[in-house]
């Protein structure tokens, strides 16, 4: 009953670590774990059951944006306690995390009520989390055209004094061709149209998006990127998170999560996630998918 006894232990923490953290007398002071750390540890608590990375939760301000979580500890707690009663075991697994100030942003394998693949945006206020944001999809059960994984490429953090130039580019990139606003510019950003791609439907490079751009049109299907909601990166990674429409006709309201590597000023590998934001009347929060 992992998932019952972390809800229900989620405030009992809270108050531990919080007197503990009053004693005078401790003798022995461990390091002091980043925020990052933090995230990839509350994350691994959904499945290991361990109570305490829930205290780095603030209890008293938790802003929660995922549509289908009511807010607070208590609505994380209670949106994991029917785990208990799941035939399989939650897994996670957290193949990227970075750092960009009071947020962090990663990308998890997870094993949740089914095999999904997930970006996580935690913001933090003196050390502890007060909102969260997310984007989640069925896990792929093969490889994309080119043999790709929504979770392979590269994991390495580079460059970290170009991050504010990336962030840039990328958003530009977002605008100039994702938002239609300057598509002539399209092969500019990429070396000689290669890029890695790992959308489970589309294969590698310029081409790859080409054709499956052109099998979109040919089924009726858009796919619209109206607004930018946020950049967030750390060195030769970049986040985009965007809102606009996705499949048949005008497409249903979607939340585009997507990531990029950027190598010597150009896109060298893309991961994504969308999600159908869900109709108002089913949300268990007031929050929004978006307002950062």
């Amino acid at each position: 009953m992992i998932c019952k006894t972390l809800a229900a232990a989620a405030f009992a923490t809270i108050a531990i670590t919080s007197c503990s953290a009053n004693k005078t007398n401790e003798t022995v002071m461990e390091p002091q774990k980043t925020n990052q750390e933090k995230v990839v540890e509350l994350l691994k608590s959904i499945e290991n059951g361990d109570t305490v990375p829930v205290s780095y939760i603030n209890p008293n301000k938790y802003t929660q944006h995922n549509l289908g979580i009511a807010d607070g500890v208590a609505g994380f707690g209670a949106a994991l306690s029917g785990l208990a009663d799941y035939p399989e075991k939650a897994t996670v697994n957290t193949v990227r995390a970075f750092t960009d100030g009071d947020y962090v942003f990663t990308q998890t394998d997870y094993n949740f009520f089914g095999p999904k693949i997930g970006f996580d945006i935690f913001r933090f206020e003196n050390g502890q989390i007060v909102e969260h944001w997310d984007n989640l999809m069925t896990k792929p059960t093969a490889p994309n055209p080119s043999g790709h994984t929504e979770l392979d490429g590269v994991t390495e953090v580079t460059d970290l004094d170009k991050t504010a130039e990336n962030k840039a580019l990328v958003e530009q990139f977002v605008k100039d061709v994702l938002m239609g606003q300057n598509l002539e510019k399209l092969t500019s950003y990429f070396d000689n149209g290669k890029y890695m791609q790992h959308n489970p439907v589309i294969a590698d490079g310029l081409d790859g998006l080409g054709a499956a751009l052109k099998t979109m049109a040919e089924n009726g299907v858009i796919m619209r990127y109206d607004k930018i909601h946020k950049v967030l990166g750390e060195g030769n990674f970049v986040l985009v998170v965007s809102e606009g429409a996705f499949g048949k006709g005008e497409g249903e309201p979607t939340s585009f999560y997507d990531l990029f590597r950027v190598e010597n000023g150009k896109i060298a590998e893309h991961w994504d996630v969308m999600e159908t934001i869900a109709p108002k009347d089913t949300w268990k929060n007031d929050n929004g998918k978006f307002n950062f």
